[in-house]
């Protein structure tokens, strides 16, 4: 018996949307694009907004889809949202962004690449619950602990 591999399968739900794409072979994340429905930009401010990207996802069991920001756009003052496309959704992937810094007003247009999907294999991991932690040298140090 022949065994399937796991593939991501994408639906275009408009016409103009693009498939996500790597920008380089060596590219860890697939480029998502927006699909701005019924204008040609949206204009970012203070608030998260999110962006359409037109497509919808079936992910594999086991895997984890992560909706990721873009260095370029961090460099602009233009974030993302971190998300977890889980493997029963099947709506349409949308990309929530803001605006950081001294930013006030950003636009983003039909097509523009505005943030990353990355697919990783999950590990099967047994939940087990204990009475103890093993010890570490950082131990309960949070955030910050390990300098700046």
């Amino acid at each position: 018996m022949k065994r399937e591999t796991a593939s991501l399968k994408v639906k275009r739900l408009r016409p103009n949307a693009r498939l996500p794409q790597r920008a380089t072979e060596g590219a860890t994340g697939l480029d998502l694009f927006a699909s701005i429905h019924g204008s040609s930009a949206v204009t970012l401010d203070e608030r998260p907004t999110l962006i359409a990207t037109g497509i919808a996802i079936e992910v594999p069991r086991g895997y984890d889809a992560q909706i990721r920001p873009r260095s370029g756009l961090s460099a602009k003052g233009v974030g993302v949202t971190l998300g977890t496309i889980d493997s029963d959704y099947r709506g349409e992937v949308m990309v929530t962004m803001y605006l950081f810094g001294a930013r006030s007003r950003f636009e983003v247009r039909d097509g523009d690449r505005i943030a990353q999907l990355v697919i990783s294999k999950l590990p099967d991991l047994p939940l087990v619950e204990v009475d103890e932690l093993s010890p570490t040298g950082r131990g309960q140090a949070g955030h910050g602990s390990t300098g700046d």
